[in-house]
């Protein structure tokens, strides 16, 4: 988060760097909340980012989506792409089609920028449009995802599942990502952090 695209700030390249000095073998899913997600690129895939996820309102149009793309490819990174709640499914589907780097859809069931907001329960119709229309992409969820909710977007087609709050204030968060995991079925992606 950049203090511009949302409001507050957090983690950046070098606490990507950190972490890949002592966790070699982790996959670092990275999803830029960045107004200017190109000027990111060099440095997330120089500290050692395994995904470079970005959002779809952050850039120009579906050519500089599919050059985005490309170019986090082309530095040996996953691309993923993200939409906010009050971005229509279409056009986030139709950026999805035109880029084949594009491996993974990214959809937020909150505002992003701020942990600890509730599931939007009207964000599920999305999932399961992206599901439908694609149905080879990994679907990621974030946003106020628990016990509750990670049920809901799994059966909508979500298989990557990202919970933030639910895990911090568990007393117990490894106890927390298995019931998580129980829950969708034990689905692959589900308790992916």
């Amino acid at each position: 988060m950049d203090g511009h695209f949302v409001p507050n700030i957090t983690f950046g390249p070098s606490v990507v760097s950190s972490l890949r000095k002592h966790v070699s073998g982790a996959f670092l899913d990275c999803h830029l909340m960045v107004t200017d997600p190109a000027a990111w690129i060099d440095a997330f895939a120089d500290a050692g980012a395994s995904s470079f996820t970005f959002h779809l309102e952050a850039v120009a149009d579906i050519a500089a989506v599919i050059a985005l793309a490309d170019r986090a490819v082309a530095r040996g990174m996953r691309a993923g792409l993200a939409v906010r709640p009050s971005t229509p499914v279409a056009a986030f589907i139709d950026a999805l089609r035109a880029a084949p780097s594009l491996t993974l859809a990214l959809v937020m069931t909150v505002e992003p920028g701020f942990g600890g907001q509730p599931f939007r329960e009207d964000q599920v119709s999305k999932i399961a449009a992206v599901r439908a229309a694609l149905p080879g992409i990994d679907i990621q969820v974030d946003g106020g995802l628990d016990a509750r909710t990670t049920p809901i977007a799994a059966s909508a087609g979500a298989n990557v599942i990202v919970a933030g709050t639910a895990l911090f204030r568990a007393p117990d968060a490894m106890a927390a990502i298995k019931d998580l995991r129980l829950k969708t079925g034990g689905a692959s992606g589900a308790g992916s952090l």
